[in-house]
C-alpha cells in the first residue's frame, strides 16, 4: 500500500514570513526571500505553498528552475520563468522597457536578434527588473528559483541585481538554496547582512512534527502511528521530510510496516543502514518497472537529473511503447516528472533519487554508459548544436576520454564567450584548459588560453590571469608565434587591469619571441596592444608613440585581413587625430565604420557612429550624429552608449543655457549610472552637475558635485581637465575673480602637457586665450597659432578665440575688423548664452577703450542676463563698468525682464516701456495718461526719451517702429 499526498507541517513561521512579504510586494514594497536547507529538508513543498499563496490572492507566478545535469544551458531558471509572460497570451511588444529590450534577447527567443549582445550582466540585470515592474500584475508578482544552488554564474549575476533593486517595486524573489558552499547561498548571506533580502533556514523537524508528517502520510491520527515505528524514523531521517517520507515508503513496500483492522502496526525488522535503505527503497520501487525499467532510469541517472528522452531511447534500444510506459509509472511512483518547458525531456523528483540509482552502478559500467550516452547525443546531434556540446563533453569526461572532453569543453567555451555569457565561458574553458593539461596538446591548450585570458580580464578575474603568466614555460612545445599570441593576451588583460607597467613587460616577451622570425600576422596584434598601453604609460610623448604603434599595426592588419585589428587601430588613430584636424578623424572612423559594416560588426559599427557624432558636436554644436548613434545604441540593447550620448548631450544642454532641463536629465541619468556602476559615464555626468553649478556661480554645487567626481576616481581621469576648465575657473568667472579663473587654467594646461589628453574643451584652446589677450600676456603671434589649431577651430572654443582675436584688432587700431571678428564670434556664441554674455562682460571695456562696437549695449545685455540668471557678482561688476564708462545706470524694477531684448540695451526703463506698448493703436498724450494714471506731461517726455534712444525722433516713425517690435 502507497502512503498518502504530503502536506506542510513545521514551517508556521516560515509561512508568516512568506505571507508577509507577499502582502508588502501587493502594497508596491517587494523582498526577497532565500528558502536555505539540506537536500530534502522541504524547500520546494514551501515554495510550492507560497506559489498557492500567490495565486489565491491575485499575483502572478513565474517559475523557473536551475540545473548543472544536461545541457549546461545560461540563464536556464530566467529564461524558463520568463517564457511563461509570453505563454499568457498579453501582448509584450510595447512594454516600457527602453534600450534594455534588446539585451533581454539573451534569456527570450522571441526577442532575440542577429547582431550579438555584449551588454553586462548589470545591463541585463536592469532589463529583467524592468520586465518584472512592466508584467506585474495589479497585486504584484512572485518570481520563483528553485535550486539555485546549481545556477550559472550569469544567473547568479542577474539576481544579485534583481536582490539590490527589489524594494521599491511591486514584486518578490524566491529562491531556494542548499545548505552547501557555493556562490549563491554566499550571495543570500551577503544579502541578509546588508538587510536586503530574508534568509529563511529550514531547520529539521523535531519529532512530534515528524510523527504529524507519518500520521499524514499513512492517514491516521498522531497517536495512530506505531511508537516503534516513530522512533526508527525520528532516528534514521534526523528530522528530514523527504527521508522520512522515502523510508517510510520503504518499510510499506517492504512488508515491515503493516495495514490492519485495528490499524497500522509493525511486523518486521525496522533496523537498517539509512542509505542502503534509502537506495534500496528507491530500487524496489523501481524494480517494480522490470529489468528493462531499472536500465531506462540508470541510464537517465548517468545523464544526470534531467534527461532528453530521444538520448535515453538511443542508448537503451527501447521501443516508443516501452519507453513511454516505464516513464508514465516513473511519474506514478513519485520517481520521475516531466521537465517544463521542454516537452522533450524529464527529471528524477529530487536529485538523492538519481544519486541513489549510481550506488548500484560500478565505475566501470558508470563509464560504460556515460560512453554510449555520449555516442547517443553524437549520432542525434553530430554537430553538437547549441547545449548539446557541453552535455557532452561532461559525458566523455565521465566516460574517461579526457583529450575529447577538453577539446569540446573548449568549443562550448568559445561559443559562450561568442554569445557574451562570459561566467559560463570561463568555467567551460577552464574545465577544458585542466583537462587539456594531463594531455600531450600543448597547441590546443594554448588556444584555450587565448580565449580564456581576456574572458578572465573582462570578468575582473586578473589575478587568476595572472597566474597562468609564470606557467607559460610549461608550454615549451609550443611555437615562437604561439607563445607570443599567448603575452600578447596577458598584455591586454595588462591594459583592460590598468596594469600598464605590466603590460609593457608582456609585450617585451612577446617581441623577444618573434625576434628571429617576425610574423606581421602575430606583430599586428602587439602593436595595436602596445599603442594603448602607450597611451596608459605617463610621460610627455605618449600620443606620438600610440600614433606610430597604431600605424604599424594598421599596415599589417590590412595586408593579412585582420579586421578585429583595423577596427581598434583606426579608432585609436581617429581619438590621437582630433588635436591635428577633425577631417582626417572623422575620414578615419569612417572607414571603421566601413570596416564593421563590411564584416558584420554591429558594435564596432556602434562606436564609430557614435564616435564621428562626437566630432560633429565638438566641430559644429551639432548634436543629430549623437542622437542618431543614440537610436543604434538603443536598438543593439547598449545601455553604456545610450548613457555615454545622455552624459554628453546634458554638458551640451548645460553649455546652452538650458540649466532646469539639464538639471533634471543629470539627476535622472546618475540615477541609473550609478545603480548600474558605469563609472565612467557616472563620471561624465557628475562633471557636467559642476559645469552646470559653475555657470549659475554656484560654488558650494560645484564642489558637492566635484567632491563625488573625486569618489568616482576622477584623479588622473580623462574628464578631470574639464572640471578645471569648464567648472572651477567658469566659477571665478563667475565671482569676478579673474586671477582665480587664470590660475584654474594655468593648471589645466600643466596637467595636459605632462600627460597629453585627447579631451579639448578645458579652456587652453577658448576661454583661457581670451583672458590672457585680455591681459596683455598672449599677443598676436601665439593668438594665430592657437586659432589655427584643430581644437581652436571647435564651436564652444571658436566664440572665444574670435573675441580675443576682436581685442587684438582693436588695439592694433582697426576698430572695423575688430567689430565684424565680435560680430562672428557673438553669433556663434548665440546657441550659449552663458559664454555668450560672459564674453561681452568681458571685451565690453576694451572695446570701449581702444573705440570699437557698442560697449554700453554688450554691458546692459550682460548685466540683465546675470541679473536674471541670479549671478550677482558679475551683475554689479557690469553696473559699476557701466557707470566708468559714463553711462547711465537705471534702476532695477519690477517689469524689467519683460522689456525686449533690443529695447533693453538701448536702456529703455520700465515706465518708458509701459509707454511704448501703447503706442501701436496711435493714441494721444491724454489717452496715454489716463491709460497709465500718470500725466500727460509725464507721457511727453517718456516719448521724447524713446525717440532719442530708438532713433526715431518723429511720433509717427516711433510708433511704425513700436508696432515692429510689438507684433
Amino acid at each position: 500500500m502507497r502512503s498518502r499526498a504530503r502536506y506542510l507541517v513545521g514551517r508556521d513561521p516560515q509561512m508568516a514570513e512568506i505571507k508577509q512579504v507577499l502582502a508588502d510586494a501587493r502594497e508596491g514594497r517587494g523582498g526577497v526571500v532565500f528558502l536555505v536547507g539540506e537536500a530534502g529538508i522541504g524547500k520546494s513543498r514551501l515554495a510550492a505553498e507560497a506559489v498557492g499563496l500567490a495565486f489565491g490572492s491575485g499575483m502572478r507566478v513565474l517559475r523557473g528552475r536551475s540545473s548543472t545535469t544536461g545541457p549546461t544551458v545560461p540563464f536556464r531558471p530566467l529564461t524558463e520563468a520568463l517564457m511563461s509572460l509570453f505563454r499568457s497570451g498579453r501582448p509584450m511588444d510595447d512594454l516600457p522597457l527602453g534600450p534594455y529590450r534588446p539585451a533581454l534577447g539573451r534569456l527570450i527567443p522571441d526577442w532575440s536578434s542577429d547582431a550579438q549582445d555584449s551588454s553586462s550582466m548589470i545591463i541585463l540585470g536592469e532589463a529583467v527588473l524592468r520586465l518584472l515592474i512592466a508584467t506585474a500584475e495589479p497585486a504584484g508578482q512572485l518570481l520563483l528559483l528553485e535550486d539555485l544552488h546549481d545556477a550559472d554564474p550569469e544567473t547568479l549575476a542577474v539576481v544579485e541585481y534583481l536582490v539590490d533593486n527589489l524594494e521599491y517595486t511591486p514584486v518578490v524573489l524566491l529562491a531556494t538554496i542548499r545548505t552547501e558552499p557555493c556562490d549563491a547561498l554566499d550571495m543570500a548571506d551577503s544579502a541578509r547582512r546588508r538587510g536586503v533580502g530574508a534568509v529563511l533556514e529550514l531547520a529539521p523537524l523535531t519529532r512530534p512534527e515528524v510523527g504529524a508528517v507519518i500520521a499524514a502520510q499513512l492517514g491516521t491520527e498522531p497517536d495512530g502511528v506505531p511508537p516503534e515505528a516513530l522512533a526508527r524514523l525520528w532516528d534514521d531521517s534526523a528530522g528530514s521530510p523527504f527521508l522520512v517520507e522515502e523510508l517510510l515508503q520503504s518499510m510499506i513496500s517492504g512488508g515491515a510496516l503493516v495495514q490492519g483492522e485495528d490499524g497500522w502496526r509493525v511486523v518486521g525488522d525496522l533496523r537498517s543502514d539509512v542509505s542502503t535503505a534509502l537506495a534500496r527503497g528507491i530500487l524496489r520501487r523501481i524494480d517494480r518497472l522490470g529489468p528493462q525499467g531499472l536500465t531506462l532510469l540508470s541510464a537517465a541517472a548517468v545523464i544526470g537529473r534531467r534527461f532528453p528522452l530521444t538520448v535515453l531511447q538511443k542508448m537503451t534500444g527501447i521501443d516508443d511503447r516501452g519507453l513511454l510506459s516505464h516513464l508514465h509509472a516513473g511519474v506514478a511512483a513519485q520517481l520521475v516528472v516531466p521537465d517544463e518547458p521542454s516537452p522533450d525531456w524529464y527529471a528524477f523528483r529530487h536529485s538523492l533519487t538519481a544519486e541513489a540509482l549510481l550506488t548500484q552502478l560500478t565505475p566501470g559500467n558508470r563509464a560504460v554508459m556515460a560512453g554510449q550516452a555520449a555516442d547517443a547525443v553524437q549520432v542525434l546531434h553530430p554537430e553538437l548544436p547549441g547545449d548539446w556540446c557541453p552535455l557532452v563533453a561532461e559525458l566523455r569526461s565521465q566516460a574517461g576520454d579526457h583529450d575529447e572532453a577538453g577539446r569540446l569543453f573548449a568549443e562550448a567555451g568559445l561559443r559562450a564567450l561568442g554569445a557574451g555569457a562570459i561566467g559560463s565561458a570561463i568555467t567551460l574553458l577552464s574545465r577544458a584548459e585542466r583537462l587539456l593539461s594531463e594531455s600531450q596538446d600543448a597547441s590546443r591548450r594554448a588556444e584555450v588560453l587565448e580565449a580564456l585570458l581576456p574572458a578572465l580580464a573582462e570578468a575582473g578575474n586578473f589575478s587568476e590571469a595572472f597566474g597562468f603568466a609564470d606557467n607559460l614555460h610549461v608550454l615549451g612545445s609550443l611555437t615562437a608565434v604561439r607563445l607570443a599570441a599567448l603575452h600578447t593576451r596577458l598584455a591586454k588583460v595588462a591594459h583592460t587591469a590598468g596594469r600598464w607597467e605590466d603590460g609593457n613587460r608582456q609585450i617585451a616577451q612577446a617581441r623577444a619571441l618573434l625576434k628571429a622570425e617576425p610574423d606581421e600576422r602575430s606583430t599586428a596584434p602587439i602593436d595595436v596592444t602596445a599603442a594603448y598601453l602607450a597611451l596608459d604609460t605617463p610621460g610627455p610623448d605618449r600620443t606620438q608613440l600610440a600614433e606610430k604603434l597604431a600605424r604599424s599595426a594598421l599596415q599589417a592588419a590590412e595586408r593579412h585581413g585582420l579586421s578585429t585589428v583595423v577596427c581598434q587601430a583606426w579608432e585609436l588613430l581617429a581619438t590621437l587625430a582630433r588635436e591635428r584636424d577633425f577631417d582626417e578623424a572623422t575620414a578615419l572612423l569612417e572607414s571603421a565604420l566601413y570596416t564593421a559594416e563590411q564584416h558584420r560588426l554591429p558594435v564596432q559599427r556602434m562606436y564609430a557612429l557614435t564616435r564621428i557624432g562626437g566630432n560633429n558636436w565638438l566641430t559644429e554644436g551639432n548634436t543629430g550624429g549623437l542622437l542618431a548613434a543614440r537610436g543604434e545604441a538603443l536598438r543593439l540593447g547598449s545601455a553604456t552608449i545610450v548613457y555615454t550620448i545622455d552624459g554628453i548631450l546634458i554638458l551640451d544642454t548645460v553649455l546652452r543655457g538650458e540649466f532646469t532641463a539639464a538639471a533634471r536629465a543629470a539627476e535622472e541619468c546618475l540615477t541609473v549610472v550609478q545603480r548600474l556602476r558605469l563609472a565612467p559615464a557616472t563620471r561624465y555626468v557628475l562633471m557636467s552637475q559642476a559645469v552646470l553649478a559653475a555657470h549659475r556661480g554656484d560654488r558650494p554645487a560645484m564642489d558637492r558635485a566635484l567632491s563625488a567626481f573625486a569618489d568616482w576616481d576622477g584623479a588622473g581621469s580623462q574628464e578631470e581637465p574639464l572640471t578645471l576648465g569648464l567648472a572651477r575657473a567658469f566659477c571665478a568667472l563667475m565671482e569676478e575673480d579673474r586671477p582665480g579663473a587664470v590660475r584654474e587654467l594655468h593648471a589645466v594646461r600643466d596637467l595636459e602637457n605632462a600627460n597629453p589628453s585627447t579631451y579639448y574643451l578645458s579652456g587652453r584652446y577658448g576661454i583661457g586665450l581670451l583672458l590672457d589677450v585680455l591681459s596683455g600676456q598672449v599677443g598676436r603671434s601665439p593668438y594665430e597659432e592657437i586659432a589655427a589649431t584643430s581644437p581652436g577651430r571647435m564651436r564652444w572654443n571658436r566664440q572665444f578665440v574670435l573675441l580675443a582675436g576682436a581685442v587684438l584688432l582693436g588695439r592694433e587700431g582697426r576698430p572695423e575688423q575688430a567689430a565684424a571678428s565680435a560680430a562672428e564670434g557673438l553669433a556663434l556664441a548665440e546657441a550659449y548664452p552663458t559664454a555668450l554674455h560672459l564674453g561681452l562682460r568681458l571685451i565690453a571695456e576694451a572695446a570701449h577703450q581702444d573705440g570699437w562696437g557698442e560697449p554700453v549695449a554688450w554691458l546692459r545685455r550682460a548685466e540683465h542676463h546675470f541679473h536674471a540668471g541670479s549671478v550677482p557678482n558679475v551683475a554689479n561688476a557690469c553696473r559699476a563698468a557701466l557707470r566708468r564708462l559714463g553711462a547711465p545706470v537705471h534702476q532695477r524694477r519690477s517689469g524689467s525682464n519683460a522689456i525686449p531684448e533690443v529695447l533693453r540695451t538701448l536702456g529703455v526703463t520700465v515706465r518708458e516701456y509701459e509707454v511704448f506698448q501703447l503706442l501701436p493703436e496711435r493714441l494721444g498724450n491724454k489717452e496715454i495718461a489716463d491709460r497709465l494714471y500718470i500725466s500727460p506731461r509725464t507721457v511727453e517726455k517718456h516719448i521724447a526719451a524713446l525717440g532719442t534712444k530708438t532713433g526715431h525722433p518723429t511720433r509717427s516713425s516711433l510708433c511704425d517702429f513700436a508696432a515692429a517690435v510689438l507684433a
